[in-house]
């Protein structure tokens, strides 16, 4: 019989994983029946419609000092959603996302600096036109090569995705000779080009010109505006048409009454900022916000390594069965989470889902369920790891008592096991913390995506960027030496 065998047998162990599996069953289940049982759209007078927007489109949408969402889309909206009787729940998604989010029946309509396309009417139903934009191309103040299109030739430019700068600039390349690169926000699309990657941008004139005026960010434009679109506020294909009605109603309200100019005039009349952009300024100013992402970073890290853990152990115990279905169903679990990208899973999970199935599922819920799932597939593996890694006499002396399989598992083999997995254990945490970074493309407004919509207000992405940096340093080396700490009790 193995030395310390009867020990661990008769060792009931406060630890053991197992005692905590229908607790966090039943947080995971909560989670997906609360996403369930949401409705899918508002349509009753009073009613609360989500409207998805952009984060980092200066003037028409973005965050200030304060955190509140603000800019031309955002004050309309309002405005008219007063003048109309309804509320709004604004969703800051990106602008990808929020077109999905729309098309997926998880927000009600979209208002992002959208322009009114033919392509896009057959996707979505615009409201009355209730800007209108144009294109200019920007460089960089010392840069005195670029005067017109046709300097390009041989040179890269950055464009926006889903942008009537990115169309005008695909549409004349060939002509001009130049390379486009496409971003997904606008604040990623200048920096391509403050790193030297590209000479210029191409991008709606008031958001180019709003940059120079009250951010001064370096840029100056070199070409005149070119005829564009208006832009449009829109709801899915067939859906919402009450809201779109009120849209228009309320729109022709606020400009009857001069409240639209008004709010035209405070974004794009003559400003500049007074802001400390200094290191130590954006870290004072930005840190209350900067903690609230942080906050939600943990959140989403706990709950889901927690329930990841439960996962775990279930397709951990799979993957070492005896039973060849069920050894299939765990290998099965871990190659479709670990062979395919976060990213994917989050968009599959949150956006392709529900619109097959015909539900709403908050972004918090899809983020929680996306990284449960990833992590649980490489917690399956430290699982069975750590199974493996105790001497399978350990199995035998039990069963040869006549103890079954199960009870042995708990209170043989488990015990040890978690010895030898919680190094693996904490650096999942560890890598789960950094994934929650990919949750930005659904909107979750965690520590970077709170980041990216700072920098898209002051355009001060290298100390924005470092000081992100040193939070997240200082977290994951905390946890590390928490790590440490439990190791070495775990080993006494």
């Amino acid at each position: 019989m193995p030395a310390g065998w009867s020990q661990h047998v008769h060792s009931r162990g406060s630890r053991s994983p197992l005692r905590w599996l229908t607790f966090f069953a039943a947080v995971l289940v909560g989670l997906v029946g609360t996403a369930l049982l949401s409705p899918a759209t508002a349509s009753a007078e009073g009613e609360t419609y989500t409207i998805a927007t952009d984060t980092t489109f200066a003037p028409f949408e973005f965050q200030d000092s304060k955190g509140n969402f603000v800019g031309i889309d955002m004050d309309l909206i309002r405005e008219i959603a007063k003048d109309q009787g309804f509320n709004v729940d604004i969703k800051p998604l990106g602008f990808d996302a929020a077109l999905q989010a729309v098309q997926a029946n998880q927000a009600d309509g979209v208002i992002a600096g959208m322009s009114i396309t033919d392509e896009r009417k057959k996707v979505f139903d615009f409201s009355d036109p209730y800007f209108e934009s144009g294109v200019q191309m920007a460089v960089l103040e010392e840069n005195t090569d670029i005067k017109s299109y046709e300097d390009l030739k041989g040179k890269r430019v950055a464009v926006k995705n889903g942008t009537e700068g990115a169309e005008f600039a695909n549409s004349i390349k060939d002509k001009y000779g130049f390379e486009v690169v496409s971003f997904a926000d606008s604040s990623t699309m200048f920096d391509e080009v403050r790193t030297g990657n590209s000479e210029a941008v191409f991008e709606d004139y008031p958001v180019l010109n709003y940059g120079i005026a009250t951010q001064r960010n370096g840029f100056k434009t070199v070409t005149p505006k070119e005829a564009g679109s208006s832009y449009g506020f829109a709801v899915n294909k067939g859906q919402n048409p009450e809201l779109l009605q009120k849209f228009n109603t309320g729109l022709k309200n606020l400009k009857d009454s001069g409240r639209y100019q008004e709010i035209i005039d405070t974004y794009l009349g003559k400003g500049a900022t007074t802001d400390d952009n200094s290191f130590l300024g954006l870290l004072r100013s930005t840190f209350p916000i900067l903690m609230e992402g942080l906050k939600m970073t943990v959140i989403l890290t706990v709950v889901s390594i927690a329930i990841a853990l439960v996962l775990g152990i279930i397709f951990g115990l799979m993957r070492v069965s005896r039973s060849i279905w069920l050894r299939a169903i765990g290998t099965t679990f871990v190659d479709i989470f670990r062979g395919t990208p976060l990213l994917v899973q989050a968009f599959f999970i949150y956006f392709g889902i529900p619109t097959a199935l015909g539900f709403q599922m908050s972004a918090l819920t899809a983020g929680i369920i996306t990284l449960s799932l990833n992590a649980g597939a490489y917690m399956t593996e430290i699982v069975r790891g750590g199974i493996q890694s105790v001497d399978k006499g350990q199995m035998e002396a039990s069963r040869s008592l006549g103890i079954g399989y199960l009870p042995t598992m708990r209170k043989v083999i488990l015990p040890q096991a978690i010895r030898t997995m919680i190094p693996s254990y904490i650096n999942q945490f560890v890598i789960t913390l950094k994934d929650t970074s990919i949750l930005s493309v659904i909107g979750i407004a965690e520590l970077t995506q709170t980041g990216r919509i700072i920098i898209a207000r002051n355009f001060q992405s290298f100390y924005m960027w470092l000081i992100i940096g040193i939070i997240y340093f200082i977290v994951i080396m905390a946890l590390t030496k928490l790590s440490d700490r439990l190791e070495k009790r775990m080993v006494k």
